[in-house]
């Protein structure tokens, strides 16, 4: 049986070949941009071979550099939630050697191993949220309640040795509510400025779609700049700072969209999902008793870092190497994105720095000093797809950002590092 599904554009007849698994689906024609309903074939799969404006195949080009540590290792970062596999794009040698034990690998074997002595599952989010951490970047969460998100960002603190601070956002919050504000102090006479919760290290701020604009404009300068304006005087906030929001799906009653600006100051966006039936059962185990949580973060979990050594490592990663030709990498699928026929609105160059920000992050988590197209590829899902919108042809046809950016990022060449 063939590898593929062959057949000829409606429009310009250009000869495509696409691979069996991707049957039923739609592709976009590399030569007049057409799209195309791929025929039904055989439900026997075979290695995907992308259209390209040739009727054969093109040769891919992928790393040369050794493979990462598995992702079923626990000693191993896992795979971001909803990522675009590396492996599309089949690879002609080894990939990304192992890394070296270093000081960082180490520090997060150990930042998760106590994390896992309460908080049970959400490997992605817990990934996420320290790739975040120690790229100066901040999170939004898309998922329902009672996924133990509070639960995760005191573990976090405590663990890290960091100040925890939580907003609960309501449609009546003010920014004062959250920056603070001066009080006339009545024996002085003069006005003393309260700081307000976002005075922290990590900051839960839950339900941030339950407020509207106004109230999300406090945390502009706050989320970009680390430094909070009141009456013309600017305070610093205390570094680590890491905004971890929370918002329910779209369809939910009483809800705000967040502005474009608000959205893009957010290095990922990561969709929380229900636990697996065996963490579950972990979860019921291990906290179905009446323990208060204090108690258990104080008996049970280790603080195993500092702020300073944190703000170190931050610094560090920023000697982790990326080639020329990665760069390039990071600014075609970028640039890709304002150009892609669904999309109405395209990714700014804060993606790019986002994606190279994190592909170092995560090299340093492999133990590598090093990026590779691996670790762009890992996280260009949550990185973009909160800064993308569809067109509203797309919407109606029912298409997912996930599937479209997938497929985006398969139509670029993957360089190979040398």
């Amino acid at each position: 049986m063939s590898a593929t599904i062959e057949f000829r554009c409606s429009s310009c007849q250009q000869l495509l070949k696409i691979g069996h698994e991707l049957a039923g689906r739609q592709v976009r024609c590399p030569q007049c941009s057409n799209i195309q309903n791929i025929p039904n074939a055989s439900p026997e799969v075979a290695p995907i071979t992308f259209p390209t404006p040739q009727p054969a195949a093109p040769q891919p080009v992928t790393a040369s550099n050794p493979q990462p540590p598995s992702y079923q290792t626990p000693a191993t970062p896992p795979t971001l939630p909803g990522t675009a596999q590396p492996t599309t794009v089949t690879p002609q040698t080894a990939t990304t050697r192992e890394g070296q034990d270093t000081e960082t690998r180490r520090l997060y074997q150990r930042i998760t191993a106590e994390i896992a002595k309460v908080y049970v599952g959400q490997d992605e989010l817990v990934m996420g949220t320290l790739v975040a951490l120690f790229s100066n970047g901040h999170v939004l969460i898309e998922s329902v309640p009672g996924l133990g998100k509070t639960l995760f960002v005191r573990t976090l603190g405590k663990v890290l040795g960091c100040d925890f601070g939580r907003i609960q956002f309501t449609a009546d919050l003010m920014p004062s509510d959250i920056t603070g504000a001066p009080i006339f102090n009545m024996k002085t006479q003069e006005f003393d400025f309260r700081p307000g919760p976002v005075f922290t290290q990590l900051l839960l701020a839950d339900e941030i779609n339950r407020s509207p604009a106004k109230t999300h404009a406090a945390l502009l300068e706050i989320m970009q700049e680390r430094t909070v304006t009141i009456d013309g005087t600017t305070h610093n906030l205390k570094e680590p700072f890491l905004v971890m929001a929370t918002q329910n799906p779209i369809e939910s009653e009483g809800t705000y969209n967040l502005p474009e600006a608000q959205l893009d100051r957010f290095m990922f966006k990561l969709i929380a999902d229900y636990p697996t039936v065996e963490d579950e059962a972990k979860i019921l185990m291990m906290h179905g008793g009446q323990d208060k949580l204090d108690d258990r973060l104080e008996a049970d979990v280790e603080t195993v870092t500092s702020d300073e050594e944190i703000c170190r490592i931050v610094k560090e990663n920023a000697n982790v190497r990326v080639d020329p030709t990665l760069v390039n990498y990071i600014n075609q699928i970028v640039r890709r994105t304002r150009e892609w026929q669904m999309f109405h609105i395209g990714a700014s160059p804060r993606a790019g720095i986002a994606l190279m920000q994190g592909a170092r992050t995560l090299a340093a988590f492999y133990g590598r000093d090093f990026a590779v197209p691996d670790d762009v590829v890992q996280i260009a899902l949550p990185t973009l797809r909160h800064r993308v919108s569809l067109t509203a042809e797309a919407e109606v046809e029912g298409h997912d950002v996930d599937q479209l950016l997938n497929e985006l990022i398969r139509t670029i060449e993957v360089p190979r590092i040398t």
